[in-house]
């Protein structure tokens, strides 16, 4: 650990320590209430109009589940509370945005592609590489984190992108270990639960933080605000590169196929495939390092038995409803082949997909290759025993799964 990391972790453990003094005297912290946060963020924006979003009961129950179930740490909760904050502070400037350009209701999103699979699966890699070819259009994780217009005209683009560094550097001081699971850059793609966490309907908040109660809920709804807003969201997005096709990646959709096929008829899927018992572990333990840096009470064997059930559940509910739909509008890529053969996989997909892979895309995907190469920030290691996972029970839990995919289970080892 670094000088710098090391005066990181002693501000932190001091203002943590401090919180937990004032919590014993009934004191939480900054406020984690409807009212306060929508103040700010209107105050920060200078802006009072949320649109006609619904978002309100979702972040409600989200607050709730802060309040009653997560735990937080002191600065957990100023790190909550500012999240929160910005996300609704988009919101405003993206009401704002359209109230000056109405015409970004007609922009048509045609035929995405969105790549889907549990996570852990090479959902990361292949969104990566799809983002090299300039006929293809990905959302940045900048332009996500600042989605106004405002933000992206070019003579602001540049010191956006340096706000959007700035927040991804603490964060990566909060939680060091999280760049060996998942590599986070302004320039990166960004997840589509990124995007529908604006209005407070993503699975993003139970990974970062123990909201159990709010993930039950979300689970269990249409999905409908989501994938309304998300569409628009990608609407706002279009006029900066107009006519490209739209390549999308979450894992999260896997709890919502219905709707998203309902708000995009004519979406292909890409979904990819490995052995679970490999994928539960790693799982747990990307949401364990991120809770352990808002919270003290991050239980890794908790996380774990809670976030398989979950999983398990949302991939037999993706498979009964991908069972109903189009065979056409599905490929199934394996993750050993992902590994194995990078371009070799973009080439069946744009088979797939009927999109010609140019020479200059392919090199710039070999390129992109290069420069990130497997643990280029270190080695991610995990087992099933270390979080209380066994081998049987994962086995027959993802049985449905695995013999529909003909996947090869690893039967014993990590």
């Amino acid at each position: 650990m670094d000088f710098s990391r090391n005066c990181v972790s002693a501000a932190v453990g001091a203002l943590n320590t401090g919180g937990r003094a004032l919590q014993r005297v009934g004191i939480d912290g900054p406020g984690l209430d409807l009212e306060s946060l929508e103040h700010s963020a209107k105050r920060r924006a200078d802006l009072a109009d949320f649109g006609a979003w619904p978002f309100e009961d979702p972040l409600e129950r989200l607050l709730e589940a802060y309040r009653r179930e997560s735990r937080l740490t002191m600065l957990g909760r100023i790190t909550v509370r500012e999240m929160i904050v910005s996300l609704l502070e988009n919101l405003l400037h993206l009401e704002a945005d359209r109230a000056r350009d109405p015409s970004i209701e007609q922009v048509p999103i045609a035929k995405p592609v969105f790549i889907i699979g549990l996570p852990r699966t090479g959902t990361t890699l292949l969104h990566g590489l799809m983002s090299r070819d300039s006929a293809n259009r990905v959302p940045l994780t900048w332009e996500v984190m600042f989605p106004s217009r405002r933000d992206r005209e070019p003579d602001r683009a540049a010191e956006t992108r340096k706000r959007t560094a700035s927040r991804l550097a603490w964060a990566n001081r909060l939680a060091p270990e999280f760049k060996k699971i998942h590599p986070i850059a302004p320039d990166l793609p960004q997840e589509c639960i990124a995007i529908t966490a604006q209005v407070f309907m993503s699975i993003q908040f139970h990974t970062t933080h123990d909201v159990r109660s709010y993930e039950d809920w979300f689970e269990n709804d249409s999905q409908k605000l989501a994938y309304d807003f998300h569409r628009r969201f990608l609407q706002h997005l279009e006029p900066n590169d107009p006519g490209k096709r739209w390549v999308l990646k979450a894992p999260g959709h896997l709890f919502a196929l219905g709707a998203l096929l309902e708000r995009y008829p004519d979406a292909r899927i890409i979904q990819t495939h490995r052995d679970p018992l490999r994928v539960m572990a790693s799982m747990a333990s990307h949401a364990t390092v991120l809770r352990r840096a808002f919270s003290d009470h991050a239980d890794p064997r908790e996380i774990a038995a809670d976030w398989t059930d979950r999983w398990s559940r949302a991939l037999h509910d993706f498979l009964d409803v991908r069972d109903r739909s189009a065979p056409g509008q599905f490929l199934d890529v394996a993750f050993d082949e992902i590994e194995s053969a990078p371009i070799g996989t973009i080439e069946k997909i744009y088979d797939f997909l009927g999109w010609p892979l140019a020479d200059e895309a392919k090199g710039a995907m070999q390129s992109f290759l290069a420069a990130n190469p497997k643990n280029k920030h270190g080695v991610h290691r995990y087992s099933l025993a270390e979080y209380g996972l066994d081998r049987a029970a994962e086995l027959a839990r993802f049985r449905r799964y695995c013999d529909r995919f003909d996947i090869p289970v690893q039967t014993d080892g990590t």
